[in-house]
């Protein structure tokens, strides 16, 4: 994939969340903006959790701690955060302090829960630097770790004071870690902003943002509208899971917006046309649309049990319809084994 496009612009999208409400702030540049973020805030030290190289790193115009994160989704532990507490403890944080989040999407996810068990929480400003922390893990104040038993089981909602999406990051990347972040934007197309491909990743990331924030906004715990989010989450978690995280979160999201499309298609509630239009927007994201070879149907089916949405019997997905996207409980686990078995499979 050819680097994405860039723009000079600068964008703000406000997550409008009463007195805990925040600026994401998305162009090239902005995490040199951390020390005035940080001034505002009134912090005086700051713990730095950071993936990235001190160069890539920028200086917190305050006393800090710097923390080389473990950025995988192996080490996305209660272990890890566990060690991060405690060196936050030793370097003597408190609640007038804050932690900065330099990284992708799991070390966005471990320091947040950090933040937000430490001292009962802390401020957390999240630099995301992956395209797929920046449309997602940064916003919207989920933090988790991960289970033996599934992803991101274990959490809190600890929103962050501000969130600095540097575009400039996302030039650093390997081909495959950009097109991981596409997940994500390609399901926005189904659940309330389309059109996006093609427009400089800027405006991709602030479009993918501002949709976001306004459904964190009116649902932020996850009680009705929120849970329009987690379309292709459903299976996408599962493949991550089954496959040891081999399959990334972004196509992991990719392929379960295609197989949403084919289970929306087969409970009648859209027509062949937009059920290929799910593959058909995954594929021009230059994503993957194909099951892994080497999963069993039974495995998938049964990580998908352990889905946070399930609520009594069947299986929960975000699936579109005629009212658009919405959640769909008690979906029978033959109807979903059927659709697995006939989505096409990569070769092994």
């Amino acid at each position: 994939m050819s680097p994405p496009a860039m723009d000079a612009g600068v964008r703000d999208v406000r997550v409008e969340l009463g007195e805990r409400g925040y600026r994401v702030r998305i162009g090239p540049g902005v995490r040199r903006g951390l020390p005035g973020v940080l001034a505002r805030l009134g912090v005086r030290r700051v713990a730095v959790v950071t993936a990235r190289p001190p160069e890539w790193t920028p200086d917190p115009g305050v006393e800090a701690l710097v923390i080389e994160a473990r950025d995988g989704e192996r080490d996305k532990t209660l272990a890890w955060v566990q060690e991060l507490c405690r060196r936050f403890a030793a370097f003597g944080l408190t609640r007038a302090d804050a932690v900065v989040a330099v990284g992708g999407g799991t070390t966005t996810d471990a320091a947040g829960l950090a933040a937000a068990l430490y001292h009962r929480g802390v401020p957390v400003v999240h630099l995301p630097t992956s395209l797929l922390a920046q449309v997602d893990a940064s916003v919207g104040g989920k933090t988790a770790v991960n289970l033996p038993e599934g992803k991101n089981l274990v959490g809190a909602y600890w929103q962050p004071a501000e969130v600095l999406c540097d575009t400039d990051y996302l030039t650093t990347l390997p081909d495959r870690e950009r097109a991981n972040g596409y997940g994500e934007i390609a399901r926005c197309h189904f659940i309330g902003a389309p059109g996006l491909l093609g427009l400089p990743v800027t405006d991709q990331i602030a479009a993918s943002v501002a949709l976001k924030a306004s459904i964190v906004a009116a649902d932020e715990r996850d009680t009705s509208r929120r849970h329009l989010l987690n379309y292709g989450h459903t299976l996408g978690h599962a493949l991550e899971h089954a496959t040891g995280h081999r399959v990334r979160h972004g196509e992991g999201v990719a392929i379960g917006t295609v197989f949403a499309g084919r289970l929306a298609r087969a409970l009648g509630r859209v027509g062949a046309s937009r059920a290929a239009e799910h593959h058909d927007v995954v594929a021009a994201h230059g994503l993957r649309t194909r099951l892994p070879a080497g999963v069993g149907d039974d495995e998938l089916i049964g990580y998908m049990r352990a889905d946070k949405k399930r609520q009594g019997d069947g299986l929960a997905f975000v699936l579109d319809g005629p009212a658009g996207a919405e959640l769909v409980p008690g979906v029978p686990e033959a109807t979903v084994a059927a659709v697995l078995r006939a989505m096409p499979r990569e070769e092994g």
